[in-house]
């Protein structure tokens, strides 16, 4: 690595959830949705892609705009819901097709249909190819029985053969979409060789919400984000759980389209199931994303949630350990991500790489604060852009906890906080938030960022570092400092 690398992964002006990583030549490329700081709805912003090196994840590098709804020729036909100021490009993905040419297929918030563009090159951009339709030339979603497309998944396998997954599992949601939703799990289609049309009809690969009882999904059934991976001969089908939080995988060794088991947890945004833990650590939300191979490392792609809604999320990685079954064991959320070591026992570090935020009475999802004054979240000053990044944490109360795993301690003898705060209060520092007090640092009242310092207790070894604030007023935290 040329540099550290955190989580999240992109600049923290970015907002790029549902990413879909994949390896194409020599470096990694991340497609997804893309949000906006502080936006109405998902997914406002064109697709953009970001790269970086499978030897350097640190070097990532913008690729630019890759495709823009208004290219589709149906941007302005299909029907509107009122409180949207235009269709969303919802969560994409892309696979090279047997041509040699990259494929990206999307769908319009809930408008039922699955479309896709095409590009010569990974990075775009991509130009509209055509819609997803069945041998007659009816798109795929607009025949009676057709479920609603929705977050499609494609997989060239290594015969050349396309598949393409699709699914989602609320009857509720689609009802009001006016789209035919069973919630019967994720169905599997072949694509034909033009990788539009549909050669064999959907066939289902997991249960979801509605006949997961009494099946090993029961608890952790498809809801949405279907995503398709091919490692060693095994088929792995990663998805969003009925949790919402979780990202979850099934696996098969008889083919793309049948035989699949359930696998287990492989990531959630609010570090629910991690090693039995079920408080949730961080205020969570909905989640989406994929397992890559990365210069022969397995890495977990996932996203969380920022400003009290779920309308700006970010993506964050994690490495993924697989054992010699071929089974993946769930990640942890840290600050150090794809950094493939903890982080630097001195140096400063911004308080928005935190992978533990919560109240004294703990976290929840985060469209459920009631509140926001009673909470804490990631945010920003100013306006969507694409510079100047300047995120922090805001609204920290009494109790709050903030903390940042992991870094590679030498005993520090000095840790500092730089905060702006409307009380006097004390920042206390654990490396355990079950031992004793690591630093003591009293802070003042101010109207800007102030930093404020003590000494640290010394310490060696790994170590998480946990921030517990005490004030009868509240903070914002922007970054620390240890030397």
């Amino acid at each position: 690595m040329k540099k550290q690398v955190f989580n999240p992964y992109l600049p923290s002006w970015e907002y790029i959830p549902d990413g879909e990583p994949h390896v194409f030549g020599d470096r990694i490329y991340i497609y997804g949705s893309h949000d906006s700081f502080n936006g109405m709805t998902y997914c406002m912003n064109d697709y953009v892609c970001w790269s970086a090196p499978v030897t350097d994840l640190s070097d990532w590098r913008y690729e630019g705009v890759i495709y823009k709804g208004e290219q589709d020729p149906n941007f302005n036909v299909y029907p509107k819901p009122d409180f949207m100021p235009k269709h969303m490009l919802y969560a994409p993905d892309v696979t090279k097709g047997p041509d040699g040419r990259f494929y990206l297929y999307y769908a319009f918030d809930f408008c039922g249909v699955i479309s896709a563009a095409v590009s010569d090159v990974p990075q775009g951009p991509y130009e509209y190819y055509g819609d997803v339709h069945h041998k007659d030339g009816t798109v795929y979603g607009k025949k009676e029985d057709d479920e609603f497309p929705f977050d499609p998944g494609v997989l060239t396998d290594d015969d050349g053969r396309v598949w393409l997954y699709s699914g989602f599992g609320s009857v509720e949601i689609g009802k009001m979409a006016g789209s035919h939703v069973t919630a019967t799990g994720c169905d599997c289609i072949e694509l034909e060789q033009d990788m539009i049309t549909i050669k064999t009809e959907p066939v289902k690969l997991i249960p979801g919400t509605v006949n997961g009882k009494g099946t090993p999904f029961e608890g952790h059934e498809f809801y949405e984000a279907s995503s398709i991976r091919k490692f060693d001969g095994i088929y792995y089908f990663i998805y969003s759980s009925m949790l919402s939080h979780e990202l979850a995988y099934a696996f098969s060794k008889e083919g793309p389209n049948k035989g699949f088991v359930y696998g287990g947890a492989l990531h959630s945004n609010g570090n629910i199931g991690y090693k039995g833990n079920q408080k949730a650590q961080m205020y969570w939300g909905n989640n989406h994303g994929s397992v890559e191979r990365i210069n022969g490392k397995f890495y977990v792609f996932g996203h969380r949630q920022t400003n009290y809604h779920e309308f700006s999320r970010q993506g964050v990685a994690e490495e993924i350990h697989r054992d010699e079954n071929g089974r993946f064991e769930m990640a942890e959320m840290t600050s150090c991500g794809l950094n493939g070591k903890p982080l630097e026992g001195t140096g400063t570090y911004g308080a928005n790489i935190a992978c533990v935020l919560y109240a004294k009475e703990g976290a929840c999802k985060i469209t459920e604060i009631k509140d926001k004054t009673k909470h804490p979240a990631f945010t920003q000053t100013g306006e969507d852009r694409m510079s100047d990044p300047d995120q922090y944490i805001c609204n920290l109360n009494d109790g709050t906890v903030t903390g940042f795993r992991y870094f590679d301690l030498h005993s520090p003898s000095e840790i500092s906080v730089c905060m702006k705060t409307s009380a006097d209060g004390v920042m206390e520092v654990y490396t355990d938030l079950q031992g004793k007090e690591t630093a003591h640092i009293q802070v003042k009242a101010s109207d800007d960022r102030t930093v404020f310092s003590a000494e640290m207790k010394p310490v060696q070894g790994v170590h998480a570092l946990y921030f517990i604030w005490c004030s009868k007023g509240t903070a914002d935290f922007f970054s620390f400092t240890l030397q």
